[in-house]
């Protein structure tokens, strides 16, 4: 017998980071059975549902949605466009947030008189995020993998808080949501949230919401100036919903170079997706917010430092940490472009859940390691070489011409040039006269040179 599903499910949760919305009447759903052919509108409901392993039944989704890389292979569909081709793909779930339902009503309207079930949901603090992952499960009949990601979760956010809760003094952070009118996030965001768990004190824990069911505020350019000497760390968000300002345009500034961490170069930008959208990526968020707190402690280095050979995935990360660089995360605009190497998230060898994905993923796309389009080969052992094209391509080297420095194997190299040049900077020292490009490196000796090259 098919299984009968009956869901009480609160349509309406407030729009959290981006509007109000207006409270409506819980409606009892019912289906016949779970989910199989779900059309998702929302980028976080298919993040989530890819998450709960339903890559089958997911036939369509968003133009905004980016992640994972599996949403390239399905339909896209808008709900500024002709509700026609919904129908026409014969869905029989469709999932939407709040602020469609409010903007594009008939949109929904037409969906409901096709006879297909539209479910509205966005949980609108970070406390209801556990709820709306199960109604998720609910509705698509993964109840037992949504515990176990939840409970994954939640280890998560503890292990995360347990690295700076006992830190004194904690990190002055501005965080600026949108760049009109410098607006900020009330203490009841999940960025703000983020902020807290990363060890971080959010500066503008004065800032009212703008209005009834949003989590932005006013703040303004002579409210943060007040604050200047304060700011230790500047966060910018950055997205296609709430996009505040890139690096450049915050330091250029009129009045801006008081503010402290203007003057200390700590000014970063952090992908909107990681901090303010209720998805599992919430913990990446917080680690990346946690790693520009606390550099000395998130990237420190210190553990590679042993005489294990060193593989490529061990590279990558080392070299992320050393540089202090942001994880790559990706929009829909970057999968429209071009492309002539690697593509985020397709490495055949790299899965997604894979502890280090992120570090390799950002190493590639950065240029600091290189690799064949569809394979990383991560357990692939380093030779002197390669740690020399990364050293050259990490740093400014400068060619001392009157080094008369002579390399006995220099026609064993394939860089000859990048390998001379790394060798007359000091970065990597000669083994009796030779350089030895296919000797594997040790972990240490790669974070020996790394940290030469800082030096320098």
């Amino acid at each position: 017998m098919k299984k009968k599903v009956i869901l009480l499910i609160a349509l309406v949760f407030s729009i959290g980071l981006l509007t109000a919305c207006v409270k409506e009447e819980a409606p009892t759903i019912q289906m016949n059975e779970p989910a199989k052919r779900i059309i998702s509108l929302y980028s976080a409901h298919t993040e989530n549902l890819f998450a709960l392993g339903l890559d089958e039944e997911i036939i369509g989704v968003g133009k905004s949605d980016a992640y994972p890389v599996n949403v390239t292979t399905k339909d896209v569909y808008d709900y500024r466009s002709d509700p026609e081709k919904v129908i026409a793909a014969d869905p029989d779930l469709v999932l939407i947030r709040p602020f469609i339902k409010k903007s594009k009503p008939e949109f929904v309207e037409a969906l409901e008189n096709a006879g297909i079930k539209v479910v509205s949901l966005y949980p609108n603090t970070f406390e209801k995020f556990p709820e709306y992952v199960r109604t998720l499960a609910t509705l698509t009949g993964k109840e037992e993998v949504a515990e176990e990601k939840l409970k994954q979760f939640d280890e998560e956010l503890k292990a995360l808080e347990e690295k700076t809760k006992n830190i004194e003094p904690k990190i002055n952070v501005f965080f600026e949501a949108t760049e009109t009118e410098y607006r900020t996030i009330t203490t009841d965001s999940m960025a703000a949230r983020a902020i807290r768990l990363a060890g971080g004190n959010n500066i503008a824990s004065d800032a009212k919401a703008m209005r009834e069911g949003t989590t932005i505020a006013s703040y303004g350019e002579e409210r943060i100036l007040e604050k200047a000497d304060q700011i230790d760390v500047y966060v910018s968000q950055r997205g296609a919903m709430s996009s505040g300002g890139n690096l450049h345009s915050i330091m250029i500034r009129p009045g801006f170079d008081a503010v402290k961490a203007v003057e200390d170069k700590r000014v970063y930008t952090i992908d909107e997706k990681l901090v303010s959208s209720p998805t599992f990526r919430f913990t990446k968020g917080i680690k990346e917010l946690t790693r520009m707190f606390y550099p000395e402690i998130m990237d420190d280095l210190t553990s590679f430092k042993t005489e294990d050979e060193l593989t490529k995935s061990t590279f990558a990360k080392s070299i992320v940490m050393f540089t202090h660089k942001g994880i790559f995360a990706p929009t829909s605009k970057y999968y429209g472009k071009k492309h002539r190497g690697h593509i985020y998230g397709t490495f055949e060898d790299v899965p997604v859940d894979r502890e280090d994905f992120d570090y390799i993923e950002t190493a590639v796309l950065s240029g600091f390691i290189s690799s064949d389009k569809t394979k990383f080969e991560p357990d692939k052992k380093v030779t002197r070489e390669d740690l020399a094209k990364a050293l050259y391509l990490l740093g400014d080297l400068k060619d001392n011409q009157n080094s008369s420095l002579i390399i006995k194997d220099i026609d064993e190299c394939d860089n000859d040039r990048i390998v001379e040049m790394v060798v007359k900077n000091k970065l990597m020292l000669l083994e009796d006269g030779k350089f030895n490009p296919n000797r594997i490196v040790t972990q240490k000796e790669a974070i020996e040179a790394m940290e030469r090259l800082k030096n320098i």
